[in-house]
């Protein structure tokens, strides 16, 4: 299995760089599981496909504005971009600059934020601040739009690069699924009957970063924080016994779960609460145990999300419904349109 297996032809200007006047506009490609057949809707019509007694499971990840500009002492440019928070004021970064600085060395960010590199993780450095990184980046931060949205940030991506049930600060990516959602959608599928449960996977930078060879080779992605509360769990197992089914907003949503059940290993597709690191990589062939059906954005030709829903709905289906979506001009990526399907157990890898 390569990551060319999972490649398609996508016109640059289908790929959105900026969001709909409103969250509810986008599009929705329904994939049939009965035929494989497509449907082309618009997203309000996603409650039509749920029943009473599904639950839909969402993350509920805030965003941080997560990138910092600034310079080094000796007045180079650099460019920061978190990774993650540590303790103790200190961050797991990614910096952007003409050399990369040395331990010790101090960096200048805009807002008067100081900053010392602490030392190196990998590929990414330690950067120790005087200060609660969270707030810093809250009041001077710029959000992280992703690499393909080829336009300056814009005051209105503070709110529309957000969930509206964005809680737990920590991601520097949305959890692009949730972001067709309005509070009236949400409204509408709970008096339908439809259960709503929130839990926290935060979206880190690696989301973006080309698949390497290794992770090809291991079967395991970078790390992202998990939390899987016990209303959660319940919620699965209640919805499971009646019948109903598990939908997931989101590839993070159901990396989550799907990590979640496998901190079981039983193949039953219980949960227990946890909070840990997940490194899941779900290929084709992988076997579902909790997720039923699944609302996801289209992803990037050749990559871990894209797999992801390969080996949940099928990969020829999967690919042929991209092609479809590209010849009807769907719009793709982060700001883009949604695509809802059904868990297809056996789906297989091309060839």
């Amino acid at each position: 299995m390569t990551s060319s297996d999972f490649a398609y032809d996508l016109p640059k200007d289908l790929i959105a760089q900026t969001p709909l006047p409103e969250r509810s506009d986008s599009r929705l490609l329904h994939v049939r599981s009965r035929d494989a057949g497509v449907e082309d809707l618009r997203f309000p019509a996603f409650a039509s496909l749920l029943e009473s007694g599904d639950l839909l499971v969402l993350n509920d990840t805030r965003v941080l504005p997560a990138r910092l500009f600034g310079r080094k002492a000796t007045g180079g440019k650099v460019e920061m971009l978190l990774e993650r928070i540590l303790e103790g004021h200190r961050a797991r970064v990614q910096l952007r600059s003409s050399r990369a600085p040395g331990t010790g060395a101090k960096l200048h960010f805009e807002g008067g934020i100081e900053a010392v590199v602490a030392g190196r993780d990998g590929g990414f450095f330690i950067l120790q601040f005087a200060a609660p990184v969270a707030e810093l980046l809250e009041r001077h931060g710029h959000m992280p739009l992703p690499p393909y949205i080829e336009r300056a940030e814009a005051a209105a991506d503070r709110e529309r690069y957000q969930t509206v049930f964005a809680r737990t600060p920590g991601a520097v990516a949305a959890p692009t699924a949730g972001l067709h959602f309005d509070r009236g959608q949400l409204n509408r599928l709970r008096a339908k009957g439809v259960d709503v449960a929130t839990l926290t996977l935060h979206v880190g930078a690696g989301t973006f970063a080309p698949l390497r060879e290794e992770q090809l080779q291991t079967g395991s992605l970078h790390a992202e924080r998990v939390e899987v509360p016990a209303r959660v769990c319940a919620a699965v197992a209640e919805t499971h016994q009646r019948g109903g089914r598990v939908v997931a907003v989101g590839t993070t949503t159901v990396r989550a779960l799907e990590s979640a059940a496998l901190r079981v290993d039983d193949g039953s597709g219980e949960l227990a609460p946890w909070t840990g690191e997940t490194t899941l990589f779900i290929r084709p062939g992988d076997r579902f145990r909790v997720v039923d059906a699944m609302l996801t954005n289209f992803h990037l030709p050749g990559s871990s999300l894209l797999m992801l829903v390969c080996a949940f709905a099928g990969t020829r289906t999967v690919l042929s419904a991209y092609e479809h979506a590209v010849r009807q001009r769907y719009r793709f990526f982060s700001y883009g349109d949604a695509m809802f399907c059904e868990y297809t157990q056996g789906a297989a890898h091309p060839g």
